[in-house]
């Protein structure tokens, strides 16, 4: 996978406890990106990814279409890739 570039995001609202990281981890594997997510401990979800940058807005939408009634806001921060990571996980 050629990463171009990495998305730091931030989702707020009602993220947890309602299956948010299971959902990102499986909207991830429709796309061409690798990464993370995990919750916080201000109750937001940090989700890291890298790829090419459409694909990275594809994801960031797709995620928040299947959490629409969950996610008020979404923070991104872009930065240059690292290629550091293989798949997409969820960290505890």
């Amino acid at each position: 996978m050629k990463n171009e570039c990495r998305y730091e995001i931030r989702f707020t609202g009602r993220v947890q406890g309602v299956g948010f990281r299971m959902t990102a981890r499986r909207v991830a594997g429709e796309y061409a990106v690798a990464g993370w997510v995990r919750n916080e401990p201000d109750g937001s979800v940090r989700c890291v990814a890298e790829g090419e940058v459409a694909e990275l807005k594809r994801f960031v939408e797709a995620v928040q279409h299947a959490m629409a009634g969950n996610v008020e806001e979404t923070e991104v921060h872009r930065a240059a890739a690292t290629g550091e990571f293989t798949g997409f996980s969820v960290r505890h």
